[in-house]
């Protein structure tokens, strides 16, 4: 390429993604748009890419979100392609939605609109039918109820410090919970020692966990047994967190007194005791803007520069660039990778400036600045090295 001339990078978009986020990619840099060919990454929400043809030109997927259900992580680690996500993003969305919904059962309230939906009459008639029905929902108030919070990354935290504003009694359970959470954690949540812990002494049960094998009809029929008799059960999360039919055997023995979801099914629709809404966690003009723009950044970090932050299959790193000269390498986490790269560069006559390396599970990372420019036979020669999964030279932004 020649000097004069810089890298454009193509962004495919799926799904609208939020204009705040989109314009942040810089016009003399990036070409964005919905029928993008050979992208250099794409951008997702919602979209099931599960069965979608991925171009062998994607460096990265970004979505705008949290979950990344919808995106094939496997084959794109397999390729050495980063997933982004965005997590605590849509945070505070899904937070005020747990909330409103706590309320919903707590008065009874989607009963009670559906009564007075179906009153007929001039308004004394219809006065009198309210007055005559309305003690059908009688409902619960949440100061001094126990709310049992699942999982306390930055929703459940949220959620925990909302509840507690609002006169609740917290208690948390989350195994894996980071230092950082931790300390950002209110010291008025208690610990539960296990999930069943948890269940024996909650009110109110708010799930926020991320859909894993071991996460599967984490709530299930033994949950429900637990249970305190007339429990409200609250899953924002994804509908496999919880066994259908062991809720619906809860409802029916009277120890669930509401199950509110955002994932309608078949099996839930138009049970008595059971709240669907069309999964609106993240739907807030706010939540939108926030992932876009966080997604972007991401996305951006690593085409310039190949730093990674908040993705769901790489190791995060971050190394400051005071070289225009620097590669980046994916590659299976195997001995002997690291010293077979700096043994090609060193061959190339190529002096180290920095480098870092991290790995993650079956995925390692390595970035490396050199001190003068690297020739394309280089980046070649190690792509070709046993293990490796993307080899890619990323001049410096001009």
């Amino acid at each position: 390429m020649p000097e004069h001339q810089h890298r454009i990078f193509k962004i495919l978009t799926i799904n609208q993604i939020s204009s705040h986020g989109l314009k942040r990619f810089p016009a003399d840099y990036y070409q964005v748009g919905d029928d993008i060919a050979e992208p250099d990454a794409i951008l997702v929400r919602s979209q099931n890419m599960l069965n979608r043809e991925i171009p062998h030109s994607v460096m990265a997927i970004g979505r705008a979100g949290a979950g990344t259900n919808n995106i094939p992580v496997q084959e794109m680690s397999n390729r050495g392609i980063p997933v982004f996500n965005t997590p605590g993003a849509n945070a505070n969305a899904v937070k005020e939605l747990v909330l409103a919904s706590m309320w919903l059962a707590a008065r009874n309230l989607p009963h009670a609109l559906q009564f007075v939906d179906a009153l007929q009459g001039d308004d004394t008639t219809m006065n009198k039918q309210a007055e005559d029905g309305k003690k059908r929902f009688s409902g619960i108030e949440l100061p001094g109820r126990t709310l049992g919070i699942i999982g306390l990354g930055e929703i459940g935290r949220l959620v925990a410090d909302a509840a507690i504003k609002l006169g609740m009694k917290v208690i948390g359970y989350d195994p894996k919970i980071t230092v950082d959470s931790a300390w950002s954690l209110s010291s008025e949540v208690k610990k539960a020692q296990s999930i069943e812990d948890l269940l024996r002494h909650s009110d109110f049960i708010s799930v926020h966990v991320p859909l894993l094998d071991s996460t599967r009809h984490l709530i299930n029929a033994s949950s429900v047994k637990i249970m305190k008799q007339h429990a409200i059960l609250l899953n924002f999360s994804r509908s496999a967190i919880v066994d259908e039919d062991a809720i619906l055997n809860g409802i029916a023995t009277n120890k669930i007194k509401y199950y509110v979801c955002d994932f309608p099914s078949e099996k839930l629709q138009h049970q008595k005791a059971v709240i669907t809404l069309p999964h609106l966690g993240a739907s807030t003009q706010e939540a939108e803007d926030n992932c876009a723009v966080m997604v972007v950044n991401q996305l951006m970090d690593y085409l310039q520069n190949g730093n990674i932050k908040n993705t769901v299959n790489f190791p995060d790193i971050l190394m400051e660039r005071d070289s225009p000269y620097r590669i980046a390498v994916a590659n299976a986490n195997v001995p002997n990778i690291l010293g077979q790269i700096s043994t090609c560069m060193a061959t190339a006559g190529l002096n180290i400036h920095n480098m870092i390396n991290k790995s993650r599970g079956e995925i390692a990372y390595t970035l490396v600045d050199a001190d003068s420019p690297v020739p394309p036979s280089v980046v070649d020669e190690i792509s070709r090295i046993t293990g490796v999964l993307m080899a890619r030279h990323i001049p410096f932004p001009r």
